[in-house]
């Protein structure tokens, strides 16, 4: 039987989160992109990442919409697209550490809820059970993929002023919009993130009560 459309852009997902990994590290590095008087270059990692990011990111939600209203929920796609999401995720936090984005020590408590939310996933199957993502989880991809995009925005405009096409003033407002509106939206992503999943792991609590 052929892989219907929803399942398609899933594992659609898992190809672009390569390819923005390769994007991700040809960028400059944070002490080259921020190097006064350096001559203006045309590296443009960030902003091809950053395209990426959010194809991967309309993937997310086109294709449980698609498969909501054809009908074609699937078992793969219970499992697979929740997968597809976590590593898109763990994508961009890892690769935004060394941009001092986003602290290590966030990043493992975001990633780590995602690597125990798939255990208790496992165990469920397991036992026969399939568990879907909820609403609150999908509340919680949302402003985590908000988060991300806005980080590798804030770079691309950057490398947009790198290379002259945008004015070079990131001195002044670029920086307080990397401190302050980064720092707003990774408090509410990593609220959402560890309120999601305690409330996940207590809904289905019976299952580790073992």
């Amino acid at each position: 039987m052929a892989m219907n459309l929803p399942n398609k852009l899933t594992l659609s997902r898992f190809v672009m989160t390569i390819a923005f990994v390769i994007c991700m590290s040809m960028g400059e590095e944070w002490e080259l992109l921020h190097a006064p008087g350096r001559a203006a270059g045309w590296n443009f990692g960030y902003t091809f990442a950053f395209v990426l990011f959010i194809a991967a990111s309309i993937t997310d939600f086109l294709d449980g919409y698609l498969a909501r209203k054809h009908k074609l929920v699937t078992n793969f796609g219970k499992l697979m697209d929740p997968l597809a999401d976590k590593v898109m995720m763990a994508a961009g936090f890892i690769t935004l550490i060394p941009l001092r984005a986003i602290p290590a020590s966030i990043a493992i408590i975001l990633i780590s809820r995602e690597f125990l939310i798939t255990g208790l996933r496992l165990l469920a199957t397991s036992r026969g059970v399939v568990l879907p993502s909820e609403k609150l989880g999908k509340h919680k991809t949302l402003w985590q993929i908000i988060t991300v995009a806005y980080f590798l925005m804030l770079l691309s405009i950057m490398e947009f002023m790198r290379a002259g096409i945008l004015p070079a003033d990131h001195g002044t407002w670029w920086e307080l919009a990397w401190i302050y509106g980064g720092r707003t939206l990774l408090g509410i992503a990593v609220a959402l993130t560890i309120w999601s999943g305690c409330a996940y792991f207590w809904r289905h609590r019976d299952l580790v009560a073992e």
